[in-house]
């Protein structure tokens, strides 16, 4: 063992390795390295220090090997966090991986850990049941509800599938609500028929879910179930809607007028 020189209170010897390793090649310096690396360590792939190998866990300055209960794998894991994770068709209880049981018309999820019903099966509890779905009706592929829709022409009601009456001058409509029915172009619903749209003289029909399915030409504006003529005012012009008038500059309106500002 090579001697410590104190020279001045302070030990040369060590101070003259510390230099040594500054200016040794790198591959002594690495030598040095990894001597500092614990049994089944290795050095960070990106920065400095080193990290457990797969299936080990750090414990103060080692690695100490992970204890893996059956039916589980080795993880990456940080110091404190057990470092396993059950196998597919496991999950974990009480630090066991148990069997996950699929009853019967169920799969194993994508995702290994839970199971879910065939299509046309619900869960229930811990089986699946067959959904029953009534006459003109089908399975649908939602994952909530009643798991069944009625056919073209049918809606709900209750448990069972209605057909819908559609009045003359109506056409079906899928929806979810609502009638299952819509009035053709220029019929308005009331009640259970379809009525045609009374258009008045210098009016026509607009396509609006709102409204009583009629506006007025350009120069008129409604009036309770007419279109009158819009009168303007002297210096007054029909405004950008087409059913008012506005001022023409620099006159302004007032008490329906076209007047010079003060």
């Amino acid at each position: 063992m090579p001697a410590t020189f104190i020279r001045d209170g302070r030990p040369w010897l060590a101070l003259a390795i510390s230099a040594m390793l500054i200016f040794a090649p790198n591959h002594l310096r690495a030598q040095v390295a990894s001597a500092e690396i614990p049994e089944h360590a290795q050095a960070k792939r990106y920065g400095s220090g080193w990290e457990c190998k797969l299936g080990f866990q750090e414990a103060g300055s080692a690695c100490i090997s992970v204890k893996l209960p059956a039916n589980a794998y080795p993880t990456s894991a940080a110091h404190g966090q057990r470092g396993w994770e059950c196998s597919r068709g496991f999950r974990e209880i009480d630090d066991a991986c148990t069997a996950i049981l699929v009853p019967a018309n169920a799969f194993l999820s994508a995702t290994g850990d839970r199971w879910d019903c065939e299509r046309g099966f619900r869960k229930s509890e811990d089986s699946c049941t067959a959904i029953k779905v009534p006459r003109n009706g089908h399975l649908n592929a939602r994952s909530f509800g009643s798991g069944w829709e009625c056919n073209r022409g049918y809606q709900v009601s209750g448990e069972d599938c209605v057909a819908i009456t559609v009045p003359a001058n109506g056409y079906f409509e899928d929806s979810s609500t609502g009638p299952g029915w819509k009035c053709e172009r220029g019929f308005e619903a009331i009640s259970d028929t379809c009525t045609a749209i009374r258009i008045p003289e210098n009016g026509y029909l607009v396509e609006a879910s709102y409204g009583n399915g009629w506006s007025c030409n350009r120069g008129y504006r409604r009036v309770n179930d007419d279109c009158r003529a819009i009168k303007l005012p002297e210096n007054a012009h029909i405004d950008y809607s087409g059913n008012d008038w506005a001022c023409s500059p620099p006159y302004r309106k007032r008490n329906y007028k076209c007047v010079l500002p003060e």
